[in-house]
């Protein structure tokens, strides 16, 4: 490793070193606003050394690349990583479980999705998954005075396992046929037609699929989805529903940009039929809730199986289209769960749609944002999620995939029902008592700065996405140089 190395490793770095003092300083003396503190602090540092890399594009070992496409990923995992210790604050404030640890896990998840961002290497990929999946577990059954948190945790390690075994046999296959695990030598010897008719290699894929599959909770992977987003702490849950999901898609986008291998029929059509039912399944399942959370989880659902559409049509256009809409994902979602957690009382979240109802006579600005967010998930002109969906359908229209385009407008319509629905319910009298009504927390200061910076990002981005396009154009042509 020389000084180099070190230097384009710099975000990895300050987060392990800001996660050591944090731990030193928590044996030490509770202090939650320090560590608070300290976990912003290095947040903020590592954000800063991924968006300006002082060593420049760089491949660190054969294990990690680190060119303008992870340290684009890197930095929205890390901002993500922030908006979702500021939601937790006041939180956690409200609580009386010890504080301090919850920074510490986040942290070490941060440091398990900005690896899977730059992972160029099965080994890279596989430690940081189970960094990100082992630090997700605890932080789900974080709050351990309540059961349906432990059993949120226990489904989500059962069904982890189960998608780790996948992975490896999968990675194992790969390994045998091709006896490399780099991402750069595999798609080499597939290039050389070391994939044609070769059924280990496609079982090894495949398995790969679908560990990835879980990951991203894609139908037919899915079934954890619901009920740990409903279980899950509110702010650990967005951080599921963005940061998790984010960075295995980053690497999702730069496996197949190697090897191409969504280009294949075989391969092509296992993807579009998890396109086609992750939409349909997703948004129709969503119509029969109640519960807040588990529309949003069955919601996010539907919203992968959209950037499904922008990586089947592959190339450039694809992965620019596919990376605006993760933004645009990963900024409303923040902010529609962000509403959640400042609404969340001590004993139970916010989650059901009574807890909702009137929210405009009692919290206006909340009622706003919130609007703004659901309108945005829905693909409303004016958000960020109407431009991100303009460009799924253009890279889908751009590759003739048609059919697959027609499936993303009709359930998009199917899903503007339901977010239309909690919206209705935000402006109506509330039908129970002011003393039934669950005590609203909205006065978290922390909180409801994150909630204003995500709702500027919201409408800028639905008005004004030319600087975030050439952030993305120039992370993008680390994949396909012809593109810069």
């Amino acid at each position: 490793m020389t000084t180099t190395d070190l230097l384009a490793l710099l975000p990895f770095i300050i987060l392990t070193v800001d996660l050591v003092v944090s731990m030193i300083l928590v044996g030490v003396r509770r202090n939650h606003v320090l560590t608070f503190a300290l976990t912003l602090t290095g947040l903020a540092l590592a954000f800063l050394s991924a968006l300006y890399p002082l060593a420049g594009a760089r491949q660190v070992t054969s294990l990690l690349s680190m060119d303008a496409f992870a340290s684009f990923y890197i930095a929205l995992i890390l901002a993500a990583t922030f908006g979702v210790a500021l939601l937790s604050y006041g939180y956690l404030q409200r609580r009386e479980e010890n504080r301090e640890e919850y920074y510490l896990l986040l942290l070490t998840a941060a440091i398990g999705s900005s690896v899977l961002a730059a992972s160029d290497h099965f080994v890279s990929f596989f430690l940081g998954l189970e960094i990100l999946s082992v630090s997700l577990y605890a932080l789900i059954a974080y709050l351990n005075t309540q059961p349906v948190r432990v059993e949120a945790g226990l489904k989500y390690l059962v069904l982890a396992a189960v998608s780790a075994a996948a992975l490896l046999f999968g990675m194992a296959l790969v390994y045998a046929e091709l006896g490399t695990m780099s991402f750069n030598e595999i798609a080499a010897k597939i290039s050389a037609g070391a994939a044609a008719g070769n059924p280990f290699l496609l079982a090894g894929f495949g398995l790969i699929v679908v560990g990835i599959g879980y990951k991203l909770a894609l139908v037919p992977f899915h079934m954890w989805t619901p009920d740990v987003y409903q279980g899950a702490p509110a702010p650990v849950t967005a951080f599921v529903a963005t940061v998790s999901k984010g960075s295995m898609f980053a690497l999702l986008l730069r496996l197949f940009a190697h090897t191409g291998l969504q280009t294949e029929r075989g391969v092509f059509v296992i993807f579009a039929a998890i396109a086609v039912a992750s939409m349909l399944v997703g948004n129709l399942l969503a119509l029969l809730q109640g519960n807040i959370k588990r529309i949003l989880a069955y919601s996010s659902i539907a919203h992968l199986g959209y950037l499904l559409v922008a990586f089947l049509a592959s190339g450039a256009l694809g992965t620019l289209a596919a990376t605006f809409y993760l933004v645009a994902y990963t900024i409303t979602n923040l902010g529609a769960f962000g509403v959640v957690t400042l609404l969340s009382a001590r004993e139970r979240d916010a989650e059901t749609l009574e807890d909702y109802r009137g929210l405009f006579w009692r919290h206006p600005w909340l009622t706003a944002f919130f609007s703004a967010a659901l309108f945005s998930l829905a693909g409303i002109p004016l958000t960020a999620g109407f431009v991100g969906k303009f460009y799924l359908v253009l890279a889908g229209a751009g590759s003739a995939l048609w059919w697959l385009v027609i499936i993303l407008v009709v359930t998009s319509a199917i899903g503007l029902y339901y977010y239309l629905r909690v919206v209705v319910t935000l402006f109506q009298r509330p039908t129970i008592s002011p003393a039934e009504i669950l005590p609203a927390e909205a006065s978290s200061p922390a909180g409801r700065l994150a909630l204003v910076i995500l709702a500027v990002l919201l409408l800028w981005l639905g008005v004004y996405p030319s600087p975030l396009l050439r952030l993305i154009q120039v992370a993008a042509s680390s994949l396909y140089p012809g593109l810069g």
